[in-house]
C-alpha cells in the first residue's frame, strides 16, 4: 500500500467520541468540520485570524462557523489537518478555554463494543461541564440536571453534521450550567429558553439545517458577489471628506479639519471591516492588501488586531468570559456577572471589579456616550499592545501616523482641539459596535445551542431607511452579517428580508429597533447593571458594619 493510500485510509478511519475525547485531554487541538476530525495543532501560529478563535472550537463541531468565516479555498486546505471522520451527529464538548475537563484515553480500556463505552461516553458529557475554578468561585458552583435517553431506542445514524452535530441521541443531554444560582441569572436564562426554540438536538438539527438551506439560497441569488459599483461611491464619499480635512488645516481651521477626519476615518472603518471578513473580493491576499491600506495606512490601527479579536467576537458572541467586545471593565459591564470579577480568556486576565469599577458602574448609564467619544483610543491601545508584545508584526507599517498628524499643528491647544474633535467625531462609530449587542442576552445556554440560534439571540439590527445605510455602513445589519459575515455590506439590506423569513418559519425572534430605541435598550441595561451595582455595594457595606458591630 502506497504512502497516500496509507493517508487516505487513515483520513477514512472512525474516530469514537472516547477516543476523541482522549486525544483533546492529551492537548491536542481537534475539531469536526462537515463529519472530518481535524486536529489543527501545527495551524494555531498561523491562523490569520488567531489561535483564540480556533480555541474556542476545540470539542466542537465548528462546520457552521467554519463555514461563515472562511472561504471554499480555506476550507479545502483543512483537509490537510484531516485524521478521521465521526459518524452521526455529534454533541458538542466544552473547549478546554471554556473550563472543559477530559479524561485521558487509557490504553488497557476497550473502546468501541465495550460495556464500559456507554459509560465513557456519557461521563464525558459530564467532565466537559463541570464548573471552571477559573471562572466561577466555588461557593457560586452551579447545580445541573441530565436528561437521560432511554437505553431502549434505536441508534441514530446521519451522515449530516451541524453546529450541534456526533454522537448517538441516546447520549445523555445535558442541561447547560450556571455561572452562579443567583436570582438574576436564573432569571435571564429562563427567559432565553422560553423565548428561543428549545436546546434539544433535534430541534437545533432543524435550525441548523434551515440556517444552511438559506445559506444555499443566499449564494445562489447572488448576495455573496460584492457590488464593486458601490464601491465607487464609497471612493467619492472618501475623497470628498479627506479633501475637506486637508483643505481645513492647510487653513488654519483646526476644529473643522478635525470634523472631516473624524468622518473621514468613521466611514473608512465599514470598507476595512468588509475587507477583514474578506467581502470584497473574496480572496484573503487582496483584501489583507486592501484592509492593511484603510486601516494601518490610513486609521492608524492593526488590521491584524482587530482580526483577532474579531473573529473570537463572531465565534462566541457576548459571552462575559471571552468575547473582548463586551469586556469593558471597569468603565462598562452589560451584565452582573462582571461583578464576580471574571476572568477573560481573550485579555488573559482578571476584569477586576474594585472600588473604581464599583463607583463607573453605578453611572455607567450617565458616562455611556462621553465615555465612547474617547472610544477610538482604546482601538490606539489595543492596535498598540497587539503589535508591541508580539502578537503581530513589532512594527506596523502606520504605528507613527497620528504624532506625525498632531506635530504638523502649531499650538498646543490647536492640537488638543484637533485630536478631541477628530477622534469623538468617530463616537457615533462606537455606538453602532455596542449597539447590536449591549442591550441583547448575555446568558450561556450551553454547548447545545446552535451557531444561528447563539447569533439571532445575542444580536439585534437596528432598522433605519436605505438612504441612511451609508451613516451606518452595514453595522445596522448585524444580525444578518453574524449569520453570514462574507457577505458584502451593500447586500445585506436584500439579505435581511431572507432571514426575517428563516426566524418566522423557525420561531426564533428577530431583535429589530430604531436606533433611538435601540439606544434606549442599551442605556436601559448599563442603567439595570448600573442599579444592580448599587445594590451590591450597599448590601456589602452593610454586612461590613454588622460585622463591625459584632452582628455578623
Amino acid at each position: 500500500m502506497s504512502l497516500s493510500q496509507v493517508r487516505r485510509s487513515r483520513k477514512e478511519s472512525v474516530l469514537s467520541r472516547r477516543q476523541i475525547e482522549g486525544l483533546i485531554a492529551d492537548g491536542r487541538k481537534i475539531i469536526v468540520v462537515d463529519g472530518k476530525v481535524l486536529k489543527v495543532d501545527a495551524w494555531l501560529r498561523f491562523h490569520p485570524g488567531g489561535d483564540k478563535a480556533i480555541m474556542h472550537m476545540v470539542g466542537r463541531d465548528a462546520t457552521d462557523e467554519v463555514d461563515a468565516l472562511h472561504s471554499a479555498g480555506a476550507r479545502q486546505r483543512m483537509d490537510l489537518y484531516q485524521i478521521g471522520r465521526i459518524e452521526g451527529r455529534w454533541v458538542n464538548f466544552l473547549p478546554p478555554i471554556q473550563g472543559g475537563e477530559y479524561r485521558p484515553l487509557m490504553e488497557n480500556v476497550e473502546d468501541e463494543g465495550s460495556e464500559s463505552d456507554t459509560e465513557q461516553e456519557s461521563s464525558s458529557l459530564e467532565s466537559s461541564k463541570e464548573p471552571s475554578p477559573v471562572f466561577e468561585p466555588v461557593e457560586h458552583r452551579a447545580s445541573y440536571f441530565r436528561l437521560r435517553k432511554s437505553r431502549d431506542a434505536p441508534r441514530f445514524r446521519d451522515s449530516s453534521t451541524s453546529s450541534i452535530s456526533s454522537v448517538d441521541l441516546d447520549d445523555q443531554y445535558t442541561k447547560p450550567k450556571l455561572s452562579h444560582l443567583d436570582a438574576r441569572t436564573q432569571q435571564e436564562l429562563d427567559l432565553d429558553l422560553a423565548k428561543y426554540p428549545a436546546l434539544d438536538p433535534a430541534t437545533q438539527h432543524d435550525v441548523v439545517r434551515q440556517y444552511q438551506q438559506l445559506n444555499e439560497r443566499i449564494r445562489t441569488e447572488g448576495l455573496y458577489q460584492c457590488r464593486y459599483s458601490s464601491y465607487a461611491i464609497e471612493m467619492c464619499r472618501y475623497a470628498f471628506l479627506f479633501a475637506m480635512f486637508y483643505y481645513a488645516l492647510k487653513s488654519g481651521w483646526y476644529a473643522t479639519s478635525g470634523l472631516f477626519l473624524g468622518l473621514f476615518w468613521h466611514q473608512l472603518v465599514f470598507t476595512a471591516h468588509d475587507a477583514g471578513h474578506m467581502g470584497i473580493t473574496h480572496d484573503f491576499t487582496t483584501d489583507t492588501i486592501i484592509g492593511i491600506i484603510i486601516a494601518d495606512f490610513l486609521g492608524g490601527l492593526s488590521l491584524g488586531w482587530w482580526k483577532r479579536s474579531h473573529n473570537v467576537h463572531h465565534i462566541v458572541t457576548n459571552s462575559a468570559e471571552h468575547d473582548p467586545d463586551i469586556q469593558h471593565m471597569p468603565f462598562f459591564a452589560i451584565s452582573h456577572r462582571f461583578f464576580d470579577s471574571l476572568r477573560s480568556t481573550y485579555h488573559d486576565k482578571i476584569m477586576t471589579f474594585d472600588p473604581f469599577a464599583k463607583f463607573m458602574i453605578r453611572y455607567q448609564h450617565y458616562l455611556y456616550y462621553p465615555i465612547l467619544t474617547f472610544g477610538r483610543f482604546n482601538l490606539y491601545v489595543q492596535s498598540w499592545l497587539y503589535l508591541f508584545l508580539g502578537l503581530g508584526p513589532r512594527k506596523g507599517p502606520a504605528w507613527w501616523t497620528r504624532w506625525l498628524e498632531i506635530d504638523g499643528i502649531p499650538t498646543p491647544w490647536a492640537r488638543f482641539v484637533f485630536v478631541m474633535v477628530s477622534h469623538a467625531t468617530t463616537m457615533p462609530l462606537h455606538v453602532q459596535i455596542t449597539l447590536s449587542h449591549f442591550a441583547m442576552s448575555t446568558a450561556d445556554v450551553g454547548v447545545a445551542e446552535s451557531f444561528p440560534q447563539r447569533m439571532l439571540r445575542t444580536t439585534m439590527d437596528v432598522d433605519c431607511p436605505a438612504w441612511l445605510d451609508f451613516v451606518h455602513g452595514g453595522l445596522q445589519f448585524q444580525a444578518v452579517h453574524h449569520l453570514y459575515p462574507r457577505i458584502p455590506r451593500h447586500n445585506l439590506r436584500r439579505t435581511q428580508k431572507l432571514v426575517q423569513q428563516f426566524c418566522e418559519d423557525i420561531g426564533i425572534p428577530y431583535a429589530l429597533y430604531g436606533f433611538v430605541d435601540g439606544n434606549r435598550q442599551v442605556v436601559g441595561k448599563l442603567a439595570d447593571v448600573g442599579r444592580q451595582a448599587a445594590i451590591l455595594a450597599q448590601c456589602q457595606k452593610t454586612l461590613a458594619q454588622s460585622a463591625d458591630l459584632g452582628m455578623h
